[in-house]
């Protein structure tokens, strides 16, 4: 099951790019990038020069085909910026709109009111809902419209960061319960590194880079990891709790991290975030460094890529089949020896590994 998109229009755009057709696709980049044309083209509500979309091999578009679905035949729900609901009607009478125009599915109005924590407010009108509450009936509201793809365009760039936070674990739980593709477009790094699978980078109507968010994000060479902010993201599995050394052990493939104690199950998917700028490098016959040092983490590493950024040095590395950045000085390349090739040793402080 994928969704592949390819797209051109005399006004700049020119974009194409194939993921997995379930689980978050985030279009990431500047203002003016393309990120809502792009979503826009699959709505069906602007049709570029030349366009060609295809969801697990049913075409929504094609113009060298003429073949144009109309909005209301595509399947697709829309949550904007702004929730769009309807003033009059209550929460639940907004839900059931989407429900009653829809065609038969699986999606049950008992079953989104659960996953997005709206029970308490079904009687309710819009006008009497914080921002974060009104965007959590439009999503529901979307998904009551048994959609084939969900299309939120900046949906959470309307509201402060206490909102923000609010809303972030209803669209993380969201994602784990259906298996429905969704396009997110985003400027926002925090919100992409919390809840995106895949991720295409725009910039300037034209697609860099299209991948896994934990490839896109450990990749030296995009602006990414030129970023101050820059990180490694990866999933990882509670492996075990250490209680008698407050420790939590963390599985990513072969990769293995502790970090401070989690009240997270055993068997737990968390998502991580690993700060370019908190990985250390040492050599890779740098002998019993956990004897001396007060980190947990001392990782076999092998060195994917090596790029100039700023003055400093940007090393993506391959720790265990996990994709991790270190932003260290060029200095401290030149004297490691660091190339492409190479084996080193990344060192990782279990404080520095952020749970999302």
């Amino acid at each position: 099951m994928t969704l592949a998109v390819a797209l051109t229009d005399r006004r700049g755009l020119a974009v194409a790019f194939e993921v997995p057709g379930a689980g978050v696709t985030a279009l990431f980049g500047p203002s003016g990038a393309g990120k809502s044309s792009v979503l826009a083209a699959a709505a069906g509500v602007f049709r570029p020069d030349a366009c060609r979309i295809m969801l697990d091999g049913t075409v929504l578009a094609d113009t060298a085909a003429g073949i144009w679905l109309p909005p209301e035949r595509r399947r697709v729900g829309l949550v904007f910026q702004d929730a769009r609901l309807f003033p009059h009607m209550t929460v639940a009478a907004n839900l059931r709109y989407g429900l009653r125009r829809a065609p038969p599915g699986a999606i049950r109005f008992d079953e989104v009111v659960a996953l997005l924590g709206l029970a308490a407010l079904l009687a309710r009108r819009p006008r009497t809902l914080s921002g974060g509450e009104r965007q959590r009936v439009a999503i529901g509201r979307a998904l009551l419209a048994q959609p084939r793809l969900l299309l939120m365009d900046e949906p959470l760039a309307g509201l402060d960061a206490a909102r923000k936070s609010e809303i972030l674990p209803y669209l993380a739980r969201l994602k784990s319960a259906l298996t429905l593709p969704v396009l997110y477009v985003s400027h926002a790094l925090e919100e992409v590194a919390s809840l995106a699978d895949s991720l295409v980078l725009l910039e300037a109507g034209r697609v860099l880079a299209a991948g896994t968010l934990e490839a896109m994000a450990a990749r030296a060479d995009l602006p990414l990891a030129r970023r101050d902010d820059a990180a490694a993201l990866l999933d990882a599995r509670v492996a075990v709790h250490v209680t008698a050394r407050r420790l939590t052990r963390l599985e990513h493939g072969g990769l293995s991290l502790l970090v401070p104690l989690l009240a997270a199950p055993p068997g737990t998917l968390l998502r991580l975030r690993i700060p370019a700028r908190e990985v250390i490098l040492a050599r890779h016959d740098a002998a019993a460094l956990g004897d001396v040092l007060s980190l947990h983490n001392i990782l076999p590493a092998t060195v994917r890529r090596v790029a100039e950024d700023r003055g400093a040095a940007l090393v993506e590395l391959d720790a265990g089949g996990a994709a991790l950045l270190s932003r260290v000085t060029s200095d401290a390349v030149a004297r490691l020896g660091i190339v492409p090739g190479g084996a080193v040793l990344a060192l990782v402080k279990s404080m520095s590994v952020a749970v999302l």
